[in-house]
């Protein structure tokens, strides 16, 4: 027996709840691989690869002690932002005393200038002298950049051709060499450790290297030096190394706290590693939660966190960009998907069992693409149905359509787009008028489908919203 079939044996053993949707448990495979052909790194067997990377064994996972942490810590504290945590206006609205722990105050945006800052300064010598290199969507790829750039080390990140253009040019701007390259993370991952090793280029895994993780893990002794009797600590969780630090630190500091993993349903892929008793190649569908979406949980971050994680949860987008616009509205915070996360598991309905008890969310990152960021915020307004779509036959004579205007604006609902159709309406003397409109809420959503339904015969709203 390997190691790791040793480890993921023993890992077996321990209580985890999933907290998975109908729809996923039916799609999860009714047998799976527990072999070293795992998928890995864009869904080649590991048979295949031409170079591993030498950090990410599977056959001998490294996992991280809490001195680890604590090294990290006083390492990198001279460059890293100790970051706020403080209790959300949210708190009174959800019965539940909410912390945001928000680490998308670092200079770049995200956490993960943590574990890069650890990284870089334990390079030796020859190693900051020939520099680093590392495939990453975006946060990762910009806390390396940002952090090689101050400590003089040259800095290469290969980029896929979907990672956010702002991310790209930030890391431009940070003075690093950007390869945009490959069509997913996967991909691009095979591309970085192939120039590694014709370079000799130190790659630096960006959820699952030894180093990044024990420096994500200084954010749970910032949490518990902030906080005091937490109940729960929520993550997310997208190649794991960021629950594996976090969960090393809070679980040595304080027992009793859950540590909660958080991911979206369109990226679940360390659900399907528990489901798999070890890392298995999930594909990713488009998410909200772009710094979530990577398709394999790493060894060390999968054998670090298991023995210590309390629950897992997956949570559908819509609630995702619902937590979006909350986080704008009530905290002035404008987050990504991933940041976002945490209270979007709230916001559903997974962590009712923490009703009135003290639990920290990790808002991870801020680096949300402006475009994604306009669509987020009207997801989230239709999800709890303020924004609205409906058609209404009104009379195509002179006033009929200035009518229907006139009773929108009584109702005090604005308008955001009109378009009226003739041609395929069977009555002649109507016209079918298609309205997206924003209201203040739910109820207020109500009055206006019922005003509408008493006054015109033919009425027809679209969907009932999800947050409903």
């Amino acid at each position: 027996m390997s190691q790791t079939a040793a480890i993921t044996s023993q890992l077996a053993a321990t209580k985890i709840t999933n907290d998975t949707t109908t729809e996923q448990k039916e799609n999860l495979p009714e047998e799976v691989n527990t072999s070293n052909e795992t998928m890995t790194n864009g869904g080649a067997p590991d048979s295949e690869l031409e170079f591993a990377d030498p950090f990410c064994n599977a056959d001998n996972p490294q996992i991280i002690t809490f001195q680890d942490v604590t090294s990290a810590a006083f390492k990198i504290k001279k460059g890293i932002e100790y970051t706020p945590c403080s209790k959300s206006h949210l708190s009174d609205m959800i019965d539940m005393d909410i912390y945001l722990k928000k680490e998308f105050l670092q200079f770049t945006g995200s956490f993960k200038e943590r574990g890069a800052r650890y990284a870089l300064i334990m390079l030796s010598d020859e190693q900051r002298k020939k520099g680093v290199i590392s495939a990453s969507l975006g946060n990762h790829a910009q806390g390396l950049s940002y952090h090689g750039w101050k400590l003089g080390i040259p800095v290469t990140v290969v980029m896929p051709k979907k990672a956010s253009l702002m991310k790209i040019q930030k890391c431009r701007n940070y003075h690093a060499n950007v390869i945009v390259k490959g069509v997913d993370m996967g991909e691009a991952k095979k591309i970085a450790l192939k120039m590694a090793h014709e370079t000799g280029l130190t790659y630096i895994n960006g959820y699952d290297h030894p180093h990044i993780m024990a420096g994500q893990g200084t954010i749970g002794l910032e949490i518990a030096e902030q906080v005091s009797n937490i109940d729960a600590v929520v993550v997310p969780v997208g190649g794991g190394g960021l629950i594996g630090g976090v969960a090393t630190a809070i679980k040595n500091l304080s027992p009793q706290t859950k540590i909660i993993g958080v991911e979206s349903e369109k990226c679940p892929s360390f659900t399907r590693a528990l489901e798999n008793k070890a890392p298995i190649y999930t594909p990713n569908k488009e998410t909200l939660a772009d710094g979530l979406a990577v398709p394999q949980v790493g060894y060390n971050a999968f054998a670090t966190t298991v023995p210590l994680l309390d629950k897992m949860i997956v949570v559908k987008e819509e609630w995702i960009a619902l937590a979006i616009l909350r986080l704008v509205e009530l905290e002035k915070c404008v987050v990504e998907g991933a940041g976002a996360s945490g209270l979007a598991a709230i916001l559903a309905g997974h962590l009712d069992e923490f009703k009135g008890k003290r639990v920290v969310l990790l808002v991870c990152g801020g680096n949300i693409d402006t475009t994604i960021f306009g669509r987020c915020l009207e997801r989230g307004m239709a999800a709890e149905g303020r924004l609205q779509r409906f058609t209404v036959q009104v009379s195509d004579a002179p006033g009929g359509i200035s009518k229907l205007c006139n009773l929108l604006a009584q109702l005090g609902v604005s308008i955001k787009d009109i378009m009226h159709e003739r041609a395929f309406i069977r009555d002649v003397n109507s016209v079918e008028v298609k309205v997206i409109c924003e209201t203040r809420d739910w109820k207020h959503s109500q009055e206006l489908k019922k005003t509408l339904q008493e006054t015109y015969e033919e009425v027809y709203f679209y969907e009932t919203p999800m947050a409903i």
